[in-house]
Order: structure tokens, then C-alpha cells, then sequence
């Protein structure tokens, strides 16, 4: 595998081998390691106030673990402080550890004589320099340098006094942030004099203390279950950073699998390819490539549900080497508020039984169960099969609710704006207009006229390539009101919840009105050419559907073979996206429970919960 060199972000001037970075990103740590690693040279300069080098030795000293640097205010009117998170995913703090390893000397350039000025640092994405590489990176962001005001010059020429008080026989790598970079470099042709001491003592006494686990995701630049991952390729001397996708993807499955653990629910694959999109939306809303730790819990809660927002929220805070007990040390838990400017807060409602929810009514009875293994198997008898009316109700009314959604969608997409000339048409679009409010025009909406009715539904939970659902079956509605459907789940008397009452998960099925038209789809010769069994069923929609559109639910839209197919019928398929439909609600249809004969009907509501 291609490996970047290692001076693709140094400039070499002199004996000094200047390393710009941005602080708190991995990319930027694992190069700074590699770089310090291969080169070794006899002084590394930092930019940290060299009134805190003691702090900072003793954070070190006891990495990985994390530390917070807290800074009391020196006027000692209130209690307020500031808190400095001390991390492995630091490029400063990892340039102290491996010039720690290597031997080297350590300068802290920021002279602890004045206050250092608030920087904006509009960045372009760290992780593009994974893309187009840190040579090219470093050469975009240095064609657009930023505004310099005097309190920056005199910031920067505070640092270049202390570095050029170094050793001159000595070879020095100075890591220094990028957007003090050019500043720097200015300051570095003319001698500086040291700079003069404050009038009044600027901060108050520092300290370190011990993070507690519960609020490491708040306040580090990286989520903490990103750098255990770090410190593991840090171990293992395989710092290639082009893993944050891989580790992001071993994130969400994590906790996927600590959410299945929970509550006993699975999350689907139109989900996941859901999350990924709208993940990556967020993203791009802020100008990152990746989505960050807030971007995933909120995607997670939005798709699937608040307990999975949980649990992503929960892996990511994951850091396996915090302890929450250091004998020199005292833990402390601090919010992201104290450590950041403009957070952003995501509200997450957890799910879960509790205990008084859980204390039933002296009437109520108790679920019943079986009083030894395989006496409900043993009372099933297997000589028809039947729905469960409750069932039959929800998922009818489900039914007739997409008909009006489908008809919703048709009529949006044959709407059309124009400006108004003559008619109002059927009203004014607010919406267009005031979007061209420059153009001193009113926009006017025709509705599109939608004529006719929905014929058949198919709703595809899964394709099933992987053959989990084996039990394929086409049952009659039994009144005028109730659909003929055909679908295939898993078995239902594989999983008995009763006598004669089995429990299945739906992967797909197919309603159509009116009811006694519908022979066996599965048997049926004129559908062996599908490739799937959502294939199959939707071939079956195009035949007995009596009116013209026919809805199609799935992750994603059929061949366009069935298009043509359709068209030959007089049909069309209108396309709906599983992703844009309740995960609630849908979570609520899928389970259907299959009875082994009508006289179970009476008895099923006992074990059907």
C-alpha cells in the first residue's frame, strides 16, 4: 500500500523543520508520529504556553489515559475556569509523547507572558488531506491566508523569540498550528525581543485532573472510540489514518449490536442505507466529507429510534483505558458547554420498561406460557391456516393509508409554477414567489389532477437474497373489505407463542382489492422468470391489479424491465422509498401471526400481545 511520505507537510528552513497541523485531528497526529519517528530530531518545539509544561508532563506521563488542564480565573470574583482536555488525538500532545520516546528536547513556544488570541479557524475538512493528499493540502490552504491583526503578529513573534533561543547545533521540528503557520515564518527573518511581562497576572492557577468516562464524547476533539482504535495502531506502530470510514462503520455496528442485546429489535438494511445518506447529508450541511459523532446520533434517532441514537452515542464515548479511580489524581465530570463555543445538543428519550410500568392490575392475568417444552407444538394440528383479525384491521387501514399517500405524491409531481399572467390558476405559491421576490413577480401553482384509484400494493421488507424467509403463501380476503394478499416471512410455527398460533416476520407482501381473484402466486408458471420474490410479487400486482397504478414500498425501486412490463399491461408502478415511511409504523406491520385453523381465532387474543 502507498504510504505518503513523511515530509509532505514539513517546510525545512534553516535547521528548523517547520510541521503545521490542526489541533485535536488524528490525521495530523499519526503524521506528526511517523515524522518524529523517521527523522528524530534533537529539539521539538510545540505550540503550548511554557507555563503549563509541568501540567502537560504530568498529563503525559500517564497516557493514554485523559486528562483536563483546569485554569482557574485569576480575579477570583467567581468560579469560573477554563478547562483544557489533555488527549492522545492531539497532534501537540502526541509530538510531547514520541519526543518523550525518541529522546528529544521539548520548547513550549507560547511564552506564558501574554494572553494568546482568539484564532478563527475556518479549516477545510482534515480528512481531505487523506483525499488529495498533505503537500497539495497544505498549498490550497496557503493561497487563501487569513486577516492578520496585530495582536496575532505580536503572537507570533512571542513564538519566534522562544525558537530562536533554541539549540542552533541542534535539528529542531517546530508543530505549530497552520493557521499560525505564515505568521510565523514572517516573524522568523527578523531577531525578536522577548516579549514584555504582563502588568497584571493573567490566569490563575492550573491544575489536572482525571475525566470521568461519562463525558469524554463532550469535551475531546475526537470521539473517544476513535482514539482507543488510535492508541491500538499507535501500539502496533500501523498509524494509516485512512481508516476513520472503517472505524465509523465498526462504530455503528457496535453498537447495532449492543441495540439488538437491549431491545431485542434488529435494525434492516434499508435503514442502515438510509442512515448512511442522511448522515452524509448532515455532513455536507456543515462542509465536512465524514459526519461526525452528532451527525451519526442524530441520523441514528431519526431512522431507526431514540435507543439506537443511544447506544451510537454510548460507543462512541467508549474508552476502554479511562478509569474513574487515579490515586494522585481527582476525577472530574465537565460538560461540552465549559470546554467549547456554540455546541449544538441533541435530546435522546431512552426507551425502557420501568419498574412501575411493570406492576399489573390484580384483574389483569399473566401471559400464559407453556408448562413444558413442545406442549403448544404438540396441540398444533396443521390442517389450515388463518389470519388474526386484529392483524387483518391494522394492516388494512396501513393499506388504504399509502393509496393516499401515493395519490399525494402522483399529484405533487404533476404540478407545475409559473408566473402569474392571467390566472391565479389555483392559487399563489408562496413558496416560488418569495423565492423570486427580486424579480418583483407573483407565482402561480396548478395542481395536478390526479384520476382514477390505486390498484394492488406491494410492500417488499426484504428482497431476500439470503432465502431467511421460506414460508410463501397467497390466502383469500374473506369480505369485501379485506384484501387478497400473497407474501413470504419466516416461519411462523417455527416460533409458537401459543397452541396453533405461530409468529412470523414479514419479507414481503402483495394486497390487492377486490378480494377471491388471487390463485397461488408462488406456483404460478407465468412468474418464474423473476429473479427474486419481490420480483415475483410485483409481477402479480401488474396482473391482478384492476386499476392502472400499482404501488411499489421497497429500499429500492424495481428493474427498469418492469417498467416496460408494466407499460404493456396498461400499468404504471408508482415508487415509493421504505426510507420515507414511519420506522415505527412499519416496525408495527411486519409481525403477522399465522393461526392453524379458525377455532383458534377466540382463543389467539390469550397469547397475542
Amino acid at each position: 500500500m502507498y504510504r505518503e511520505p513523511s515530509t509532505a507537510l514539513a517546510l525545512t528552513r534553516g535547521n528548523i523543520t517547520y510541521f503545521p497541523v490542526i489541533p485535536g485531528r488524528i490525521e495530523f497526529a499519526a503524521r506528526v508520529r511517523r515524522f518524529l519517528l523517521e527523522h528524530r530530531p534533537g529539539v521539538v518545539a510545540v505550540e503550548l504556553p511554557s507555563s503549563l509544561e509541568g501540567i502537560y508532563a504530568k498529563a503525559i506521563g500517564r497516557m493514554p489515559q485523559m486528562s483536563v488542564v483546569v485554569i482557574s480565573d485569576s480575579t477570583g470574583e467567581d468560579e469560573s475556569a477554563t478547562y483544557i482536555p489533555v488527549e492522545g488525538s492531539d497532534p501537540f500532545v502526541e509530538a510531547l509523547r514520541t519526543a518523550g520516546e525518541i529522546g528529544a528536547e521539548i520548547v513550549f513556544l507560547e511564552p506564558p507572558t501574554h494572553q494568546k488570541p482568539h484564532l478563527p479557524a475556518p479549516y477545510p475538512d482534515p480528512y481531505a488531506v487523506e483525499i488529495i493528499g498533505a503537500e497539495r493540502y497544505l498549498e490550497q490552504y496557503r493561497l487563501h491566508p487569513q486577516t492578520r491583526t496585530p495582536e496575532v503578529e505580536f503572537h507570533a513573534g512571542a513564538m519566534a523569540w522562544k525558537l530562536q533561543g533554541a539549540n542552533p547545533l541542534l535539528s529542531v521540528c517546530a508543530i505549530v498550528s497552520l493557521n499560525l503557520l505564515d505568521p510565523l515564518l514572517d516573524a522568523m527573518e527578523i531577531p525578536q525581543e522577548e516579549p514584555p511581562a504582563p502588568r497584571v497576572r493573567l490566569f490563575g492557577p492550573a491544575e489536572l485532573f482525571n475525566l470521568h468516562p461519562d463525558c469524554l464524547a463532550e469535551v475531546t476533539s475526537e470521539p473517544p472510540y476513535y482514539q482507543e482504535l488510535y492508541e491500538a495502531a499507535r501500539r502496533g506502530d500501523l498509524l494509516n489514518t485512512t481508516e476513520r470510514p472503517k472505524w465509523q462503520l465498526a462504530l455503528l455496528r457496535d453498537a447495532e449490536r449492543e441495540y439488538s442485546i437491549n431491545t431485542g429489535e434488529s435494525i434492516r438494511p434499508w435503514q442502515r442505507l438510509t442512515l448512511a445518506k442522511f448522515s452524509r447529508n448532515l455532513a455536507l450541511l456543515d462542509a465536512h466529507l465524514l459526519p461526525g459523532i452528532y451527525d451519526l446520533a442524530l441520523g441514528a434517532r431519526s431512522i431507526v429510534d431514540d435507543n439506537y441514537a443511544y447506544e451510537v452515542w454510548q460507543m462512541a464515548n467508549r474508552f476502554s483505558e479511562q478509569q474513574t479511580e487515579d490515586p494522585p489524581l481527582e476525577t472530574i465530570s465537565i460538560s461540552g458547554e465549559e470546554v467549547w463555543l456554540r455546541t449544538r445538543k441533541l435530546r435522546i428519550r431512552r426507551r425502557l420498561p420501568r419498574m412501575k410500568q411493570m406492576f399489573r392490575p390484580s384483574r389483569l392475568q399473566k401471559r400464559k406460557r407453556e408448562k413444558h417444552e413442545g406442549e403448544w407444538a404438540s396441540q398444533t394440528h396443521g390442517n389450515s391456516i388463518c389470519s388474526y383479525p386484529p392483524e387483518d384491521l391494522v394492516i388494512e387501514n396501513y393499506g388504504r393509508f399509502l393509496k393516499r399517500y401515493a395519490k399525494t405524491k402522483i399529484s405533487e409531481e404533476r404540478s407545475h409554477v409559473e408566473p402569474f399572467s392571467t390566472s391565479t390558476l389555483d392559487g399563489i405559491d408562496l413558496r416560488e414567489t418569495i423565492r423570486n421576490w427580486h424579480q418583483n413577480k407573483l407565482f402561480v401553482k396548478e395542481t395536478g389532477k390526479f384520476s382514477g384509484d390505486i390498484g394492488a400494493l406491494v410492500i417488499i421488507f426484504d428482497e431476500d437474497r439470503d432465502d431467511r424467509y421460506r414460508y410463501l403463501t397467497t390466502w383469500l380476503g374473506e369480505h369485501q373489505n379485506e384484501s387478497d394478499m400473497a407474501f413470504y416471512s419466516t416461519e411462523p410455527f417455527e416460533h409458537l407463542v401459543g397452541p396453533g398460533v405461530g409468529r412470523a416476520e414479514y419479507g414481503g407482501l402483495l394486497m390487492t382489492l377486490p378480494p377471491r381473484r388471487m390463485f397461488d402466486v408462488w406456483n404460478d408458471l407465468d412468474y418464474d422468470s423473476a429473479e427474486t420474490k419481490a420480483e415475483r410479487l410485483l409481477m402479480a400486482a401488474l396482473d391482478y391489479s384492476v386499476e392502472r397504478h400499482v404501488i411499489y414500498v421497497a429500499a429500492k425501486p424495481p428493474r427498469s424491465v418492469f417498467r416496460q412490463l408494466a407499460a404493456r399491461a396498461n400499468r404504471k408502478i408508482v415508487y415509493l422509498p421504505l426510507g420515507q415511511l414511519s420506522p415505527a409504523k412499519l416496525k408495527k406491520i411486519r409481525v403477522v401471526h399465522v393461526l392453524d385453523s379458525y377455532g383458534r381465532r377466540e382463543d389467539a387474543k390469550q397469547y397475542i400481545w
